[in-house]
């Protein structure tokens, strides 16, 4: 029996001998196959590339769980970080958002709100708006939106718009704390159409001279302004200023069709061109309705991309007067690319040129990261906002190549815009205070915090003819900006005050009686305004 059973064993093991033998190879050369596929694959550009093949490999081989989507969203912002500042991939929420924003139209509940330590509270409701319909009112605090609360919870601005917006018709309980009521509220409110117009606001100064603000180029900004200023003029203006302070751009056809107001036909307002892009020409129409009288064109450091279209036409051109400081530089166009998830692509696609043919780009250095950085270390904290100004201008103007305008005037390329007419800061009335106090929204805190609470003005006359601040309240701004550990004395206090109450002042405008009235405020001691209706005389 013990011989048999060796026997037997010495069988099975001749047989696995054997057939591994036979079989060895074949799954050899089938090993060896499948490797030079995978090596092949690699070494290709087929099915995506290197970057898909190596997201596929992490996915089917990885010895941990992971989430692809975040390599995906970080292999893509590393590569354009190596492009220019302003190509940016979205994620399908923040496209959502910002196509909203620039189209000036959303589903939501029309409210504006502050976020102050932790707390929500509302500041602006749109007239016509659901919230406003149901019964909300500024001043409110939001502490929950649906079932979340965001009360003390660290909530961001992000979170809270998708909390808040949402399909046209569905229904959102907003939960409210209000000054003087006990209990808390709940609000069923309706989400609707919310649109906002790129106008921030229109009005006459003195001498029947229009004023027209324009906050950013989005679909219905041509739109929007010409129907202020064919208000204004049948109010009787007799020249037009045009604020462009802030603008951070927008759609270029917006633009271009807003300089179209000013400018003859078949004037060139401006042209791009790329690598992948012929050159594209976009000329005025026979459409404009301010095309003669008076222009000024304010601009600043916050002037950039299609503000800057319109602002080099008008200086090119000859068709107005520019007054401010140095616009942003930002010289490129960008094209949306959307995928299939709702993220987006935002791509530089071209150059875009004014009409004496400057490109009036800034350098950007290697990439985002390193043009970001390099304009963070120039104005790291402390240095005032004429410092700005004075390093912007030497680290990005350059002025070694000229263009004429039609009149022969000499204007330069590179590193924005300069006006016509220069206007610095008013240094006089600003110290580090004003500008920690600005930074840390020390002053919107203080007006929403205390300010509101005290008895409603009867109206804007006589708020501003009224207002200030007693010694009580005066400490209590003093406590709340220790809090932010900004210590200042009484006499650094007397060199600011008169803006730091200006602002208060406006802020406290912007409560009570809106947008419009805000810029009412602000622009009765607006020196770079008051400079520009000089040129009216």
């Amino acid at each position: 029996m013990s011989t048999r059973k060796n026997l037997l064993i010495a069988a099975c093991y001749t047989g696995a001998l054997v057939l591994g033998m036979v079989l060895g190879p074949k799954f050899q050369k089938e090993n060896n196959k499948t490797n030079n596929e995978l090596t092949n694959r690699l070494q290709s550009d087929e099915d995506g590339g290197k970057l898909s093949q190596v997201l596929d490999l992490i996915k089917e081989n990885y010895v941990d769980d992971v989430k692809l989507d975040t390599f995906q969203n970080l292999a893509i912002n590393e590569i354009l970080n190596h492009l220019d500042p302003h190509s940016a991939y979205l994620p399908p929420v923040e496209a959502r958002q910002f196509s909203d924003d620039i189209n000036g139209n959303y589903d939501g509940v029309g409210i504006e709100y502050q976020l102050l330590n932790d707390t929500l509270i509302i500041t602006h409701l749109n007239s016509m708006g659901p919230a406003a319909k149901a019964g909300l009112q500024s001043g409110d605090q939001l502490l929950k939106i649906g079932t979340v609360n965001i009360a003390g919870t660290g909530a961001t601005s992000k979170k809270i718009v998708e909390l808040i917006r949402g399909r046209q018709g569905t229904l959102v309980n907003l939960t409210i704390r209000r000054y003087g009521v006990t209990d808390e509220i709940v609000y069923q409110v309706p989400r609707n159409k919310i649109t906002i117009s790129s106008i921030d606001v229109a009005y006459l100064l003195q001498n029947k001279i229009g004023y027209i603000k324009v906050s950013k180029f989005g679909a219905k900004t041509d739109e929007d302004f010409q129907a202020e200023l064919i208000r204004l003029k049948k109010q009787g203006m007799k020249g037009l200023i045009v604020d462009l302070r802030e603008n951070g751009g927008g759609y270029l056809n917006a633009a271009t069709a807003l300089a179209d107001q000013f400018l003859p036909e078949n004037k060139l307002i401006v042209y791009t061109q790329g690598q992948h892009e012929p050159r594209t020409d976009y000329f005025a129409t026979r459409a404009g309705n301010y095309e003669q009288g008076k222009l000024v064109v304010l601009i600043d450091e916050g002037t950039a991309s299609a503000s800057e279209i319109i602002a080099g036409a008008i200086q090119d051109l000859d068709r107005g007067i520019l007054v401010g400081r140095r616009s942003f530089g930002k010289g490129l166009v960008q094209e949306q690319f959307n995928f299939g998830d709702g993220s987006s692509l935002n791509l530089t696609v071209a150059r875009y040129y004014t009409p004496s043919g400057r490109s009036i780009q800034k350098p950007y250095l290697h990439g985002k990261a390193e043009y970001f950085q390099e304009v963070s270390n120039r104005l790291s904290s402390g240095e005032l906002l004429q410092d700005k100004e004075h390093l912007m201008s030497n680290l990005y103007s350059t002025k070694d190549k000229f263009f004429r305008t039609t009149s022969g005037r000499i204007v330069y390329g590179g590193g924005g815009i300069m006006p016509d007419i220069y206007v610095p800061v008013d240094t006089s009335k600003t110290n580090k205070l004003y500008y920690a106090l600005s930074r840390k929204a020390v002053l919107n805190e203080y007006v929403y915090s205390y300010l509101i609470k005290a008895k409603r003005p009867v109206n804007l006359n006589s708020l501003s003819a009224e207002f200030n601040i007693s010694n009580l309240q005066y400490k209590k701004l003093v406590a709340l900006a220790k809090s932010k550990n900004i210590i200042f004395s009484a006499k650094e206090f007397d060199v600011a005050r008169h803006l730091i109450m200006l602002d208060l002042k406006a802020l406290l405008t912007r409560f009570y009686f809106g947008e419009a009235a805000y810029y009412h405020v602000l622009n009765e001691d607006d020196h770079v305004l008051l400079r520009s209706l000089k040129e009216f005389k």
